[in-house]
């Protein structure tokens, strides 16, 4: 077949969180729209991300639920796992979400033309796509999206890619539960992950370099969370430094050999994920051609309005770096379209980050922490308030953690890290009265329903302390 030339008002590369929408809004607007899609249509949130992820851990939760039951006077009897099964409840979801996305994308817009296959940049303006080996259409458009997102990075170590190792996305294909699970990474992913697993009945191993989990929190968050995952059994390994990886060819075994503060130490699982962080999907998109910078790790420079320096070229979602999450993805897409389309300006730079990691319990974290307050010079006072002191934590049994809560000079919340039972939900409250203003004793003196996990918001302030 000879190769198309097509224009169209609106070229999108990528199907994620901040390209699918923003292609349904500028269609609705009368534009012609190109997207493209690598892969799988809905991204990495929706095909091998959140949505997957927390599938996968309510069916880890309700494991623990039928475990725990006698402790609330249920004869339940001992739970198996049938880890194909709860993949294929996972699998199910992703599909009737994913076919959601084929409907919203195609039927209800016919300005919008999906293309799958990979787009190179020949230009500022004119776009490849490789489809079936050869080159199949070349798109020219005024505006252009990068929505590619990222995928796993894999650190350089010596002997590791040859082994049997596993990236977070191959991790959630499992069909057989691993006997002994070493994960490298102590952050968001391999917590959960860790935590996910441990659940469903496999030894778990985390090592990090760091010396905490989760590097950005503040100490007190990560030592608890720390205490959590060792209470249920996952051995965590910090200050490492991971300097061999071995598996002799046909073995079950992985070893992972590195340096710690007590010597060296040798690691052997049957199953090894590598969670080491992520890295943007561009360094085959010819952005050269195109005359787009990159910084040295491969993301994308943008400005506050998400442009890059090549005029009518944007790049939305994890290509750019920063905060790497679906609902940052989301509000990329609302920047642009409120400036394309309805001529309203917002700022990428300093909005709120919102975030919760899904163990349990939850961790929801909004605004600032007490360490980055510190490095801002900002003054605070903080109040931390134990969970087991909330009426709803004692009927639940769920009292493990705390509320932590940074206050300024005029009384209004900072930010929150809230380690608890339905934490996210909690933590988004603080968010809200943050975005309104609020001052910590409007909440203080609210009245909420009875027994609630609202209500610490009536207590939590009787612990503030000057720091």
């Amino acid at each position: 077949m000879a190769l198309q030339r097509i224009s169209c008002d609106a070229l999108i590369i990528g199907s994620g969180q901040a390209g699918n929408p923003l292609a349904g809004s500028l269609a609705d607007a009368g534009k012609k729209v190109i997207l493209v899609e690598r892969h799988l249509l809905g991204g990495s949130c929706i095909n091998f991300g959140c949505s997957p992820t927390k599938a996968l851990l309510t069916s880890a939760e309700r494991l623990q639920q039928i475990r725990d039951a006698a402790a609330y006077g249920i004869q339940a009897g001992t739970p198996v796992l049938d880890l194909a099964a709860a993949m294929d409840r996972k699998d199910a979801i992703i599909e009737k979400t994913r076919a959601g996305v084929q409907h919203n994308l195609t039927p209800e817009h016919p300005n919008i033309r999906v293309l799958h296959g990979h787009a190179t940049f020949t230009g500022p303006r004119t776009v490849q796509v490789m489809s079936g080996g050869r080159v199949a259409q070349e798109i020219t458009a005024p505006l252009i999206f990068i929505n590619t997102g990222t995928r796993a990075a894999i650190p350089k170590i010596d002997g590791l890619l040859k082994t049997s190792y596993l990236t977070p996305t191959q991790l959630l294909d499992l069909r057989e539960l691993p006997e002994h699970l070493v994960i490298l990474g102590g952050g968001y992913i391999g917590v959960e992950f860790g935590y996910m697993f441990r659940r469903f009945g496999s030894r778990v191993t985390i090592i990090d370099s760091s010396s905490q989990l989760l590097g950005h929190e503040d100490t007190d968050v990560s030592e608890a969370l720390q205490h959590l995952l060792e209470e249920m059994g996952i051995e965590v390994v910090l200050g490492a430094r991971v300097h061999r990886v071995s598996q002799p060819q046909e073995a079950a075994t992985i070893t992972v050999t590195a340096q710690t503060a007590s010597g060296q130490r040798r690691l052997a699982g049957s199953h090894l994920l590598v969670a080491t962080g992520r890295q943007p999907n561009t360094d085959d998109l010819g952005l050269e051609a195109a005359g787009i910078k990159t910084d040295e790790h491969g993301y994308i420079h943008v400005n506050s309005q998400l442009q890059t320096k090549v005029r009518g070229v944007y790049a939305l979602g994890d290509v750019h770096g920063g905060p790497q999450f679906t609902h940052i993805s989301y509000d990329d897409y609302r920047i642009v379209r409120d400036k394309l389309l309805h001529g309203r300006r917002r700022s990428a730079k300093n909005r709120p980050l919102p975030y919760v990691v899904f163990t349990q319990p939850q961790l929801g974290r909004i605004g600032l922490s007490e360490q980055q307050a510190r490095e801002q010079g900002i003054a605070y006072r903080v109040a931390k308030l134990p969970v087991r002191t909330i009426g709803r934590a004692r009927e639940t049994g769920r009292t493990a953690g705390f509320w932590k809560v940074l206050v300024d000079k005029q009384d209004r919340i900072l930010g929150a890290a809230i380690f608890c039972e339905q934490g996210g939900e909690i933590m988004a409250m603080f968010q809200l009265a943050m975005a309104g203003r609020l001052r910590y004793q409007q909440l203080q003196d609210m009245v909420f329903a009875h027994p609630t996990w609202a209500e610490g918001l009536n207590n939590v302030f009787r612990y503030l302390k000057q720091k």
